[in-house]
């Protein structure tokens, strides 16, 4: 079992980490709030997922947002498990600049194969992170808790340096022998949840839109709401098809807004961003403002605050003016 740190060049580009899953649900209380749909968190404040094949792509999609620190282990290996138990406190200990993302080998065998293989690695645990949908390489092996910490550090800078600055909200932790206890959800907040988790994409929709009618400044359902509709709209999409038919048509608004789509779900923001300003600047009457309108939404899901929302709105105003 090796203990050393791995080359951070080694895995940019080479995997595609957002096709290991179905399209996520969308982050519990937003992008600096809860976990990501599709799995577990520990502790109820989301700082810890327990994630599968089928919830993964919801990490990666959270990560445009909010750094992770995925750590694969093994339920059969009792020291694998005390260290993904030391990175969660490292997680709480930062006051949730990462979100721990916690992958049990042997529950999730397809998910854990995909993950060594991409690292080239054949033991665990192993830690990997994940900033705007891309992977980063950490280290392998059981790590010092000043060692997890200085390596997590650098991460949490490359992070900064792109962008990604959101955290998890960090609960405090239960007294000891007492279960922590999760906040219930807003009545109609937890409609959109359930609906979601039954594939009712359309029941999600509806809550949120009702929330918001009754609150109009309600920040999570309007969250909620455009991560729902990005799900909606890139459901069953093809990604190169879509490219392709985005380069045959330029001006095609439906073709163009597609591959923005998917290009913020795998964490291509910038690209997003720049192709539809690009589009406000070629189009005219309704369909620049159905362009502009598309463009606000997106501004939504990536959160209003984040660095590179700020400069796309200074390009769409340079654009619409």
């Amino acid at each position: 079992m090796t203990s050393q740190p791995f080359n951070a060049a080694a895995l940019r580009g080479a995997v595609d980490l957002s096709s290991l899953a179905r399209p996520a649900t969308p982050a519990q209380g937003g992008p600096a709030g809860g976990a990501p749909g599709g799995g577990p968190a520990r502790g109820g404040d989301g700082l810890r997922v327990e994630a599968t094949e089928d919830s993964f792509t919801a990490v990666v999609n959270g990560s445009v947002t909010v750094p992770a620190v995925v750590i694969l282990w093994s339920s059969s290996m009792p020291e694998t498990a005390e260290f993904a138990d030391l990175v969660e406190s490292v997680a709480r200990a930062s006051e949730g600049r990462f979100r721990m993302v916690s992958v049990d080998a042997d529950a999730s065998p397809g998910l854990a194969g995909a993950l060594m293989q991409a690292v080239q690695v054949q033991t665990v645990p192993v830690a990997l992170g994940l900033v705007q949908g891309q992977p980063v390489p950490l280290f392998a092996g059981v790590q010092p808790r000043e060692q997890v910490e200085a390596v997590i550090g650098k991460l949490l800078e490359l992070a900064v340096q792109h962008g990604v600055t959101g955290r998890v909200e960090v609960s405090e932790p239960a007294p000891e022998g007492e279960p922590a206890q999760e906040a219930p959800l807003p009545p109609l907040h937890q409609e959109a949840y359930d609906a979601i988790e039954r594939d009712d994409l359309d029941a999600a929709v509806a809550a949120y839109e009702q929330a918001l009618l009754e609150n109009p400044a309600d920040a999570d359902a309007k969250l909620g709401l455009a991560q729902v509709n990005l799900m909606r709209r890139t459901a069953g999409a093809d990604l190169q098809a879509a490219r392709a038919a985005a380069a045959a048509a330029p001006e095609d608004v439906a073709a163009q807004t597609l591959v923005a789509d998917l290009d913020v779900l795998g964490g291509h923001v910038e690209d997003a961003f720049a192709r539809l300003v690009d589009l406000v600047r070629v189009t005219s009457g309704d369909e620049r403002n159905a362009v502009r309108e598309h463009l606000l939404e997106l501004f939504e899901v990536v959160g209003t605050h984040d660095e590179r929302v700020r400069k796309a709105r200074g390009a769409l105003m340079s654009a619409l003016f």
